[in-house]
């Protein structure tokens, strides 16, 4: 193997983690305050962002998968944005 490879893997395994964790905080404290829902569309996005991050060996299918994600989640802003009642 050669040893690039191997360094991305590596990266690739790390930000995983770190996302992860990210995720865990997040749910711990959500369940103190008002909890706010992931969208189904928001989860779509993370799904495409976290693909791009894992197939990032290629670049034309990660920065495409990364650019659907990043779409869709602003996508997913201008809806929440414009629903009648929405405080943000």
């Amino acid at each position: 193997m050669d040893s690039n490879m191997e360094t991305s893997q590596i990266y690739i395994a790390i930000s995983i983690i770190l996302l992860a964790i990210v995720a865990i905080i997040a749910s711990f404290k959500s369940r103190n305050y008002n909890q706010r829902r992931l969208t189904p569309l928001a989860g779509i996005a993370f799904g495409f962002v976290l693909s791009g991050v894992i197939f990032g060996d290629n670049r034309f299918v990660g920065y495409g998968l990364m650019g659907v994600g990043i779409v869709l989640s602003v996508i997913d802003l201008v809806i929440k944005r414009r629903e009648p009642g929405s405080q943000n």
